[in-house]
């Protein structure tokens, strides 16, 4: 693809202006800094991308665990979103033909990392498109990252120009180009995305349920009311290991047998072997009992 790529015959060479004094700014003090330094640089200016990479899966899987669709439908659109925003940004390169300013400005600053080949063009950057729509992603799913997020690409779009690989414009290009990718991805999928992920995540729970429902997406509910025969729970352990109390709780210590799970209404249903009558109702009020079907339902 070189030279040329798929634009001008000739590749951009940006050697004046605002861009490149920053540029000659930036990566001459890096340039000049301690050799441990200069390599600190490069790994961040990787390691961020995997920082922020292992942040949106753990986002995902978290929201997995606790069975919330927006979060799982967001951390996976969020991820398509960058992979779209990283190939928009090659695609964009072809077209622009930017040369590096390592390789333009050379004489003048020499770069802490190497210079990419000729035909690698440099604009826009891909690693602050990645980083961007990384960190977007993860801040519109669970706004209480961006605080981590949104700098950790900052740095990884910052230590691009002092590694001398990139233009200040480039790196704005590319965190503009990413974010706005990731944010179109969410806005205009993120419904109809939540709703297929609440089917699976609904699905999925079946077999460890947790004595809820599902509302449609938004979140998780008891169905069973009180006096309703027949009335469906999903349990995530056996029945024994209820807590007996006022509130209905799960995952907490056993309970011993005998004790009751209380429902709406203020019902205690009788988990010992011999089913027991409903709490408040006389002797000869028609008995309720719980029992464990073969699908795993309380009933």
């Amino acid at each position: 693809m070189s030279p040329g790529g798929l634009g001008d015959a000739r590749a951009v060479e940006v050697t004046g202006g605002a861009s490149a004094d920053a540029y000659r700014s930036l990566a001459g003090v890096a340039a000049e800094a301690p050799a441990w330094l200069g390599t600190l640089l490069e790994v961040a200016s990787e390691g961020t991308l995997v920082v922020l990479g292992l942040l949106l899966v753990w986002v995902w899987w978290t929201g997995v665990r606790r069975r919330e669709a927006r979060e799982v439908a967001g951390a996976v659109l969020a991820g398509f979103g960058t992979v779209v925003g990283y190939a928009v940004s090659e695609a964009v390169k072809l077209v622009v033909d930017e040369e590096r300013p390592c390789r333009v400005l050379g004489a003048g600053v020499d770069s802490v990392a190497e210079c990419p080949a000729v035909g690698d063009w440099s604009f826009p950057s891909n690693h602050a498109t990645l980083a961007a729509g990384l960190a977007v992603g993860v801040a519109v799913v669970r706004p209480r990252l961006a605080v981590l997020t949104l700098p950790v690409a900052g740095a990884a779009a910052l230590s691009r120009v002092l590694v001398g690989v990139h233009y200040p414009h480039d790196v704005l290009a590319g965190a503009v180009l990413g974010s706005a990718v990731v944010v179109a991805v969410l806005v205009a999928s993120l419904p109809f995305a939540q709703r297929v992920a609440a089917r699976c995540l609904s699905r999925w729970g079946r077999d460890d349920a947790r004595l809820v429902g599902h509302d449609g997406g938004s979140g998780a509910v008891v169905h069973a009311q009180s006096r309703q025969d027949g009335a469906h729970v999903g349990l995530d352990r056996s029945l024994h290991h209820v807590e007996p109390s006022g509130d209905l709780s799960v995952g907490q210590a056993a309970a011993e047998e005998g004790q009751h799970l209380s429902f709406a209404g203020g019902e205690g249903v009788d988990l010992g072997t011999g089913g027991g009558a409903a709490t408040g109702q006389g002797s000869g009020a028609r008995r309720r009992e719980v029992r464990d079907d073969a699908g795993r339902d309380l009933r």
